[in-house]
Formats: C-alpha cells, sequence, structure tokens
C-alpha cells in the first residue's frame, strides 16, 4: 500500500470505485451507518464529500462526518453561530449501495461494447451514472 505522500506524487491518481453522485453509506466513522450521497470527489487525496438530503430543507442537504466551526458575532444585534462543516471522508471508509437491493456493495468493472461499466459484487447488476440531487 502506497504512502499518501506517494499516492499525492502520481503522476495520474489511482482510480476511485466511487463517483460524484452514488448513494453511499458509510462503513466506519462517528456517522458509521448514515446513507447520503457523494457530492464530490478527489482522487489525489482519495478522500469523497458526503452530504445527505434534507427533508425539511431539501435545497440544503445536510453534511455528514461535519466538523463544528463556531462563529463569533462581530457587529451588535448579529448572533453568535455553530456552523456545520463537511469534512472529507477517506474512500475506504463508505460503500456504494446497491441500486436493487439497496445494501452496501463492493465495486467491480466489467467492459461492455467497448465501453467499462461498473457493477456491483452482490448481484451483478450494473450501477448507474447518477446526477447529483438538484440544490438551488
Amino acid at each position: 500500500m502506497p504512502t499518501k505522500a506517494e499516492v499525492k506524487s502520481l503522476k495520474h491518481p489511482p482510480k476511485l470505485k466511487v463517483r460524484r453522485g452514488d448513494k453511499v453509506m458509510i462503513i466506519s466513522g462517528k456517522d458509521r451507518g448514515e446513507i447520503g450521497f457523494v457530492a464530490a470527489v478527489a482522487p489525489k487525496e482519495q478522500k469523497v464529500l458526503v452530504l445527505k438530503e434534507n427533508e425539511e430543507n431539501p435545497n440544503q442537504p445536510l453534511p455528514l462526518n461535519a466538523a463544528v466551526k463556531h462563529r463569533k458575532a462581530k457587529r451588535q444585534g448579529e448572533r453568535s453561530v455553530r456552523l456545520r462543516i463537511p469534512v472529507p471522508i477517506h474512500v475506504s471508509n463508505v460503500m456504494v449501495l446497491d441500486p436493487t437491493t439497496n445494501e452496501p456493495t463492493r465495486v467491480g468493472r466489467k467492459r461492455e461494447d467497448g465501453k467499462v461499466i461498473r457493477v456491483s459484487k452482490k448481484t451483478g447488476t450494473e450501477i448507474p451514472v447518477n446526477p447529483l440531487p438538484e440544490i438551488g
């Protein structure tokens, strides 16, 4: 397993099995068991940003693996705020959900008609490329 410094120095970073828009489950850490979608992928750092859909306000998703940042009031009449900022999580700590069973699965690749498609290892079904949920 290459070290983090070796991965960063590679000309072509390793191909990740997780893509933007994928529905994933966090399998370790403080938000273990939570289901969300991948908002951003950083292949060089091997990290992903996972957000969860907000039922109360669909235009503003909730961050998973969030850090709390305290912002002090700067003017009179302004209130101090605790902000939840999403922190990237390592790719090894998330698993893609199978589209048919909605359970976590490993991802394989298969060449079909000259194209490489992602396949669920559990059921063998194709994992479609999901667009990101609309955030306004």
